[in-house]
């Protein structure tokens, strides 16, 4: 079955960064695989389109602040897997908090049953450098 989130990147303020949908090929998923779903498919997209901004959860190594993301200062391709335990790392010093419907995610093992109409919030607490 394949399901479609609503994701949001939020910030202190309560504003919304940016929203964009994510399909899943499950009806359940762990906070864990919800991170890596998220942080690959934002990567794939933009290694796509390389050298525009990077709208991603994880502030990659020498980018700076744009609107909305970041812009590398020299483009190149990014790793999903360095962008992703990253993420992983700030989740677990509660850096970003996880929303799953207006119910904060507690655990990279709490797992999530996939429901139309889904939105996942991720709040940033502070700026997170990754790769």
């Amino acid at each position: 079955m394949t399901g479609t989130l609503t994701i949001r990147d939020e910030n202190l303020a309560g504003e919304s960064l940016r929203a964009w949908a994510l399909k899943v090929m499950t009806e359940r998923m762990t906070v864990w695989e919800l991170i890596r779903s998220r942080v690959y498919q934002e990567v794939q997209d933009y290694n796509v389109q390389q050298g525009q901004v990077f709208h991603g959860l994880v502030q990659p190594e020498e980018a700076e602040k744009a609107l909305n993301g970041w812009k590398l200062k020299k483009p190149r391709l990014l790793d999903w897997k360095r962008q992703f335990d990253r993420a992983v790392e700030a989740f677990e010093k509660n850096q970003i908090v996880i929303l799953v419907n207006e119910q904060q995610a507690e655990s990279l093992d709490e797992e999530i049953l996939i429901a139309p109409h889904m939105t996942v919030t991720f709040l940033r607490l502070m700026p997170l450098v990754g790769g």
